[in-house]
């Protein structure tokens, strides 16, 4: 597992122990969703600032997102759908 994929374990670890969505969290840093989604897979080179932002939302400090996992198993992510109106 690479830097990159294991800032994005964590940081889905973390969102969904959490019950955040991806939008939330990407509402609230101020950055757009698309970009949660592709750090979490691991497929962007992501600012320290960024990572800084997703943290202080999430209430964790930043070094929680490289901790390394002692194993990497799947994270299953929240339940796709929008409320009930």
């Amino acid at each position: 597992m690479n830097t990159r994929q294991v800032i994005g374990w964590n940081l889905k670890r973390i969102r969904v122990n959490q019950g955040v969505t991806q939008e939330r969290l990407a509402l609230e840093a101020e950055v757009d969703r698309a970009y949660v989604g592709r750090i979490e897979r691991g497929m962007e080179n992501v600012t320290v600032a960024t990572l800084e932002a997703l943290a202080t939302v999430l209430q964790v400090p930043v070094a929680d997102l490289f901790a390394k996992p002692r194993r990497a198993t799947p994270v299953a992510g929240l339940k796709a759908g929008r409320k009930p109106k």
